[in-house]
């Protein structure tokens, strides 16, 4: 195998990992109005901790975390997992996919803010341009529920800015955390704990497991070991071989995808307000994302001119 086998299998991967996250959204969507939202949540970790527990295994990866790594375990099983898939389920009753899909992938809008208060990661000018950019496309496509005085209106896309605050904050405590074990081999763990927070709340707030018809089953089949197992597998496999920024930046194309599907599927319409909400959260998260600083308009003639000052 050549040097660059890996690195276009990796890529491939990576574009499979975008359409099977953007499928997910529909998909998903299907699943909750077959299911209760909380028990689907539940049901989607349990199926896909079973997966993972099979390849981990097979991989002789399989043993108990380390006191350091429990920690991990426990904030990205609730953040990360738990509440965000119970959240954007929940809103899922309410919401079409395409819009929920871009709303809860805001995620990195919150993190560049995060990272730069809890990591002290610097954080440059336009990264406070992306931060408003971003905010500003929320409100835009978030705006049909702003404009009703009700909670029925406002709930679901406050739950969906919830459940990307949750995965932010997470993904900043895995930035800082230092690893004893592999992150494939810390999967089963962490979905372990999200289906365990799920089910008694799942019980508690919707009652038993309910009876799952075919689409249910369907949606459960797809969602949980392929959208969830597998494309854990996938992404910690392509973070082996292709820079972070690349990857951040690809699954941005995640929401673009679920509202193609979900216009196509569900008749979803694009309407220009939400158009120009994707824009401005696609160039946050490219303003956010840059780990170099931008130049401002004309900086080399502006520079040339300081130059040219203080040579004098």
């Amino acid at each position: 195998m050549t040097l660059s086998q890996p690195h276009n299998r990796s890529h491939t991967l990576l574009v499979l990992l975008v359409l099977i996250w953007g499928a997910s959204w529909p998909v998903t969507k299907i699943g909750v109005t077959a299911v209760t939202p909380i028990w689907f949540a539940c049901l989607r970790y349990v199926v896909a901790t079973v997966c993972l527990v099979i390849v981990v295994g097979l991989r002789g990866e399989l043993g108990l975390p380390s006191r350091s790594d429990l920690k991990l375990v426990a904030v990205s099983g609730i953040l990360q997992m738990a509440s965000y898939s119970a959240l954007t389920a929940v809103a899922l009753t309410r919401l079409p996919p395409g819009r929920s899909s871009i709303l809860a992938y805001s995620t990195p809008l919150w993190v560049v803010p995060l990272s730069a208060w809890r990591l002290r990661e610097k954080m440059f000018w336009h990264g406070y341009l992306g931060v408003g950019a971003g905010l500003m496309g929320i409100l835009i496509i978030a705006s049909p529920g702003l404009r009703q005085t009700t909670a029925d209106y406002l709930m679901p896309y406050a739950l969906l800015m919830l459940a990307a605050a949750g995965w932010a904050i997470s993904i900043v405590f895995v930035r800082g955390h230092r690893f004893q074990a592999s992150a494939l081999a810390l999967a089963p763990w962490q979905m372990i704990m999200a289906a365990m927070l799920l089910m008694p709340f799942a019980i508690a707030v919707e009652g038993a497991v309910p009876v799952m018809n075919r689409r249910g089953l369907a949606s459960l089949a797809y969602v949980a070991p392929v959208a969830t197992a597998f494309a854990y597998w996938a992404v910690v496999e392509v973070g082996r071989h292709v820079r972070a920024m690349t990857i951040s930046v690809a699954l941005q194309a995640v929401p673009c995808v679920g509202l193609i599907i979900s216009a196509i599927a569900f008749h979803e319409p694009v309407t220009a307000p939400l158009v120009f909400g994707v824009t401005l959260i696609s160039v946050g998260v490219l303003l956010t994302a840059a780990r170099t600083p931008l130049k401002w308009p004309f900086g080399k003639r502006s520079w040339d001119r300081r130059h040219l000052s203080t040579c004098r």
